[in-house]
């Protein structure tokens, strides 16, 4: 498909100049989270991606390492979250290295978020055509959700209200993307994400 083709060219062509441009201030929040909280200074996890591949998605950490800790859900008062990493978060720089993912084809800059394989499976039947997308950095279920972490602090059961609301939704806007994208819209994704982190 023609608009595939330009997606993949521009994804290229943005990943290698933000990787080029960003380099400093990358390195910069490498250290603050070297001498701030050790290593290791990447997070990195199993996601899902295109047409159901696994890939290893790409992050700053931003919280403390817990063996055992298994939940994918994160409030935003969470204990787990280390005092440089709430900077990193407000400000969503802990997603920069994920255009090393975009850079190696893993992922676009705009598409759904990539899930963990548990959420993945529940994709069924119509649900699975969000397989044949790459997963993205942004998009309008991530703009949607943006404060996310604030929404689930205020529930009982953050869980299972990700599980029964949140989740749903996010399929739901992901698919109407989908079926409607372009490259009009992709550039509006990118735009909205860069004047909300302001």
């Amino acid at each position: 498909m023609y608009f595939k083709l330009w997606k993949r060219v521009v994804d290229l062509i943005a990943a290698l100049i933000g990787l080029l441009i960003l380099a400093i201030p990358m390195a910069l929040i490498a250290l603050l989270i070297g001498v701030t909280s050790g290593r290791p200074i990447l997070f990195t996890q199993d996601r899902v991606g295109k047409n159901g591949k696994i890939f290893r998605i790409k992050k700053f950490r931003t919280m403390t390492v817990e063996k055992g800790s298994t939940s994918s859900i994160t409030v935003a008062n969470d204990q787990r979250i280390t005092p440089i990493g709430r900077v990193i978060r407000r400000w969503k720089l802990d997603e920069l290295p994920q255009l090393w993912n975009v850079l190696m084809g893993e992922m676009s800059l705009v598409g759904p978020r990539p899930d963990v394989p548990g959420y993945a499976d529940k994709l069924q039947g119509n649900y699975r055509r969000l397989l044949v997308l790459r997963p993205g950095i942004t998009g309008p279920a991530t703009l949607a959700y943006r404060n996310e972490e604030t929404i689930l602090a205020q529930v009982d059961d953050p869980i299972r209200y990700n599980d029964e609301v949140i989740y749903p939704d996010k399929v739901r806007r992901n698919l109407e993307y989908l079926d409607h994208c372009s490259f009009s819209k992709d550039l509006y994704y990118i735009w909205k994400t860069f004047s909300l982190a302001k």
